[in-house]
């Protein structure tokens, strides 16, 4: 049984308010589920409505910046705290929680704060807030203010469902705007339909347009207002302007588009026909509901829907298909067998059905997960870990080591909190919703590894200098600076070299001497830290963690094909390939064995890029010279979305090690052409053949080869399977190895 913790409530009043109002739902919630809740405020209407259940309140003058409220309210809460026994603090404005921050830092109690909308963060203000160890935002948008004014990490945000808002989407909502717009009287049935218009999405409104005569025929005078936008809202645009003609007489249907004044369109609806959280926001505005989308149809809304609705979410899953005749009959029977009376107690239902299980309900459940997290923060011994690599480069290898390595240190527990160092901070935060730094910021890396436990530097061929002697000195410095600042630095997986000269090679032992653990994916890179002279009693050889990563399923992986216009009625080969010296020869060649490969095996050729654009180019220069027609893939993929793309290819040709990694990962057979020693030791690792050097590129060899992959491609299959999963045990070492590590005395 989870714990069940006495909370403490701050905030500035109890006087009529969004914020207030949320207060005493969560708090009347929370008690409800057996949780001890405490309110400390300046005092207002609602202190009434609280103690009628059962909940204490304390008046504490926290409502104004006044220095002496502010200290008399210090020592009340702190006497408050004393005798209640408080677990956690929940602030929720800005002047409680300031005071709040102060008892959390001299007591240790945990702290968690809501921000119910953005500060104005001026005149030194934004210095003086203090989001405690979690932090509750109301909104998404609400998350990236406190990430970027704030630098809150991404991982102390939750995020609550607001339910849905039901001051927002409300009976009383304004409807006067959208009349006026759209020339719709309040004596005129209006029907509403809310959703996005793509093929996935529209089929309802599709419905909606094709029965829209019948219905006019019956429902005198109905407008029906289709609310969207998406792929497919020309088409139906069109569509619903030829029956508009048919119906005659004032316009009957009216495709608005993309709108996001949703809950104004949902106010002069009728009648309302939606899934999902569109019927979710007309219910809480009292509407009469259908509830109808492309994955079935549970049709009008009342109390005897209400299990199969909330099993599915109010997405239908599971249920009958939506037909026409059906919502027909539902439309017709909603607009004139019910009284407008019968209307409005359904739609009370609805709005009832909201605030009890889609508002406050998850709202109390989001905020027990942040006091979860924030007392274990409290209570747990807490490591802050740095992640620096090639990351942000749009190179999907490298993104895939970073996802695997965050996936697998996340693992280790909640007490785990990753940085990382990125080129493009605001991107890979977006993409991989984790905790980034930009790199070349000196001062941001600084602070970062100022607060951090560990360094890991890696994975990846971050210590070469066939590339650049620059980019091989900046690895070098953000683990030097880690040692001289006292802290943990591990080489995580690493691939070393080749690294050419003398001076770099110097260098590279006196600074990897310094790290306190090494990992290292391949017996090559041992080697060659050996010959440089680094300690080889704490270097390890595990494997690359790509070889844990997961990836989206096959059925996604072609549809994501068939939207880049590859056909899917193809057997596929994903061909790889990247830029390097000396390349012309190889180009015709391999030019050459693409089209054979098409010509002999009936097989379409997928260029797969890993990074863009670099990998584009190249690809492109071999598709000229090919006779034969072949597919570029040029959208930059996640490393998830491109394993699954792998997924449906019967083999593979790469250049790249870790197109080579994700088609092993899914027993995808491969055959590797080798630029650098890493790809030749990997193929040897899988048992999977060689190309050989790019520079000596051998086609009867290489055709040889295709030609058993083809005739034996279970063989290669089962060999993958063996030994992809032996590789996948020894990437797992590497947090085997960061514990150990994390539990030695700090030197």
């Amino acid at each position: 049984m989870s714990r069940k913790y006495t909370i403490l409530m701050t905030l500035m009043g109890l006087e009529i308010g969004g914020a207030e109002t949320h207060v005493v739902e969560l708090s009347k919630e929370l008690k409800k589920m057996g949780y001890k809740i405490i309110v400390a405020s300046n005092g207002g209407v609602y202190e009434k409505e609280l103690q009628e259940y059962g909940i204490i309140h304390y008046r504490v003058p926290m409502n104004q910046r006044n220095v002496f409220k502010m200290v008399k309210s210090y020592f009340l809460l702190r006497r408050i705290m004393e005798k209640e026994k408080v677990d956690i603090i929940h602030s929720h404005a800005r002047i409680p929680g300031f005071i709040c921050g102060f008892l959390h830092k001299k007591y240790g109690v945990t702290f968690v704060t809501s921000a119910h909308w953005v500060f104005y963060t001026g005149m030194g203000l934004k210095y003086l807030t203090n989001w405690g160890q979690k932090v509750i935002a109301v909104s998404d948008d609400i998350r990236e203010y406190l990430i970027q004014n704030y630098n809150v990490p991404y991982e102390n945000i939750f995020v609550t469902i607001n339910g849905i808002d039901t001051n927002k989407f409300s009976p009383e909502t304004n409807e006067e705007n959208i009349r006026k717009e759209f020339h719709i009287a309040k004596t005129e049935p209006t029907l509403v339909y809310v959703s996005r218009m793509d093929e996935s999405r529209a089929l309802v409104a599709r419905q909606l347009i094709e029965i829209a005569p019948r219905i006019a025929e019956v429902v005198k005078g109905i407008r029906i207002l289709i609310v969207g936008g998406g792929d497919v809202f020309d088409e139906l645009y069109k569509k619903a302007e030829e029956q508009n003609k048919k119906i005659g007489g004032k316009k009957c249907i009216i495709m608005t588009g993309a709108r996001t004044d949703i809950n104004e369109l949902i106010s002069v609806a009728t009648v309302f026909v939606g899934v999902s959280r569109a019927a979710l926001e007309a219910m809480a505005g009292g509407k009469t509901v259908i509830v109808a989308g492309n994955e079935g149809y549970i049709g009008l809304f009342e109390q005897n829907k209400l299990q199969t609705a909330r099993e599915n979410n109010f997405c239908c899953r599971g249920c009958d298909a939506s037909t026409e005749e059906r919502l027909y009959k539902d439309v017709v029977y909603a607009f004139l067998n019910m009284t407008e009376q019968q209307r409005k107690e359904v739609g009370n239902y609805g709005r009832n059905v909201i605030f009890e299980y889609y508002s406050v309900t998850k709202m109390a459940m989001n905020c027990i997960e942040a006091y979860h997290a924030a007392w274990k923060a409290n209570h747990q011994k807490q490591y802050n870990v740095i992640l620096s690599g090639y990351y942000g480069f749009n190179n999907a290898g490298d993104e895939a080591i970073l996802l695997s390595m965050h996936k697998n240190i996340q693992a280790l527990g909640e007490n785990y909190h990753i940085t990382v160092l990125s080129n493009r901070p605001e991107e890979t935060r977006a993409k991989y919703h984790i905790d980034v730094v930009y790199r070349f910021s000196i001062r941001e890396v600084l602070k970062a590894i100022k607060k951090c436990d560990v360094l890991l530097s890696g994975g990846g061929s971050l210590l070469q200098d066939s590339t650049s002697t620059r980019s091989l000195m900046y690895y070098l410095s953000i683990i030097l600076v880690a040692r001289i600042m006292g802290k943990k630095v591990m080489l995580y997986a690493n691939g070393i070299g080749p690294v050419s000269r003398e001076k770099n090679r110097r260098i590279v032992q006196m600074v990897v001497n310094k790290a306190n653990l090494i990992t290292l994916r391949e017996e090559n890179s041992y080697a060659e830290l050996k010959s440089m002279g680094v300690d080889d009693k704490k270097c390890f050889v595990t494997a690359d963690p790509v070889f844990t990563m997961d990836s989206i399923s096959k059925q996604q992986g072609l549809e994501l094909l068939k939207k880049a216009g590859v056909p899917s009625d193809k057997n596929f080969v994903g061909v790889s390939v990247r830029n390097w010296r000396d390349m012309d020869g190889f180009v015709d060649e391999f030019a050459q064995l693409c089209d054979m490969i098409h010509q002999k095996y009936h097989k379409t050729i997928i260029f797969i890029v890993m990074q863009v654009p670099h990998d584009i180019k190249i690809s492109q220069k071999v598709q000229k010279r090919m006779k034969t027609k072949s597919y570029l893939l040029k959208e930059n993929y996640s490393p998830y979305e491109i394993m699954g793309i792998i997924k449906c290819m019967d083999f593979i040709l790469s250049m790249r090690l870790h197109t080579l990694i994700f088609a092993a990962r899914q027993k995808i057979p491969l055959i590797g052409f080798v630029y650098d020693p890493k790809i030749e030791y990997y193929l040897e690792k899988l048992n999977m053949p060689s190309g050989g050097n790019i520079g000596e590129f051998n086609m009867e060899k290489t055709l040889k080869m295709v030609e058993d992959m083809v005739q034996n491609r279970q063989k290669y299959v089962d060999i993958l399977q063996r030994e992809s999963e032996q590789l996948e045990k020894r990437a797992h070492y590497n947090e085997k190895y960061l514990i150990k590590l994390l539990e030695r005395d700090r030197r």
